[in-house]
């Protein structure tokens, strides 16, 4: 059954304060996915990366349970498996809620195919993706998880006339000359493993870095805000969520 009309209106509410203007055309998309799975933005149900529209792994369990889930199993594929290269492969079956119908998704993770922020857990992200694809399968939500998404493995390629002719090897801030994550591909990623705000960090960034805008901040200044913010996400998130929180108020009513 669709959502009430007043329920998606407040929630496509709460995607225009997020997100501010979007193009018709991502509205629709969006106004779609909260009608047909009862998706929810204030939740954190759906991210926007790069313009898509990606669901979440908590989105996805909130789904679950909408629908009266009745188990999730989950086995280690030994075979496809190799511990030594820290390489994991899981299966992944959700039952519906009279238990005849299953459906199996398999998830895989290996320092190739995740953040280097987060080695050392491929095997909870394996058996995470192996879930979300389970899920999805159940449920017939056709948009990819935040989780399956792979890690930037390099910057973007540039042309060889692009080169710096005098050697200096100078970047923009959000630049990478050693084939690790741009910046801001590094902060993308933090941002929806930890599920915050996007606004939010980039005010919070541009405020540690002090500048007015993140742009006008220098390279050095921003892996220093991304180490911090790391850090203090996998220590405790719910006082860097309060803090980002304290960034949605008017400018003057900080202190």
């Amino acid at each position: 059954m669709k959502r009430s009309q007043n329920a998606v209106r407040i929630e496509m509410n709460a995607a225009r304060r997020r997100w501010g203007p979007l193009v018709r055309e991502k509205m629709k998309e969006l106004k779609t996915l909260v009608e047909a799975h009862k998706l929810s933005i204030s939740q954190g149900d759906v991210l926007l990366l790069d313009n898509r529209w990606y669901v979440t792994h908590s989105g996805l369990l909130r789904c679950a349970r909408r629908h009266r889930c009745s188990g999730i199993k989950t086995t280690l594929e030994p075979r496809f498996s190799d511990p030594v290269a820290n390489r994991w492969v899981f299966r992944a079956v959700v039952y519906g809620s009279n238990k005849l119908k299953a459906f199996v998704g398999y998830g895989d993770a290996d320092p190739s195919n995740v953040s280097s922020l987060v080695h050392g857990a491929e095997m909870r992200i394996a058996e995470t993706r192996a879930v979300n694809r389970a899920l999805r399968k159940a449920y017939g939500i056709g948009l990819c998880s935040v989780e399956e998404l792979g890690a930037f493995s390099s910057a973007p390629k540039t042309s060889g006339n692009t080169s710096s002719s005098n050697g200096s090897g100078s970047h923009t801030s959000n630049g990478s000359g050693n084939g690790q994550p741009r910046l801001r591909d590094q902060l993308c990623l933090l941002i929806r493993q930890f599920n915050l705000d996007a606004n939010l960090v980039k005010t919070y960034a541009a405020d540690f870095c002090g500048t007015d805008v993140l742009s006008e901040a220098s390279r050095e200044s921003v892996q220093s805000f991304i180490s911090h913010l790391s850090k203090t996400a996998k220590e405790d998130r719910d006082a860097l969520v309060c803090k980002l929180n304290s960034y949605a108020r008017p400018v003057e009513a900080r202190s």
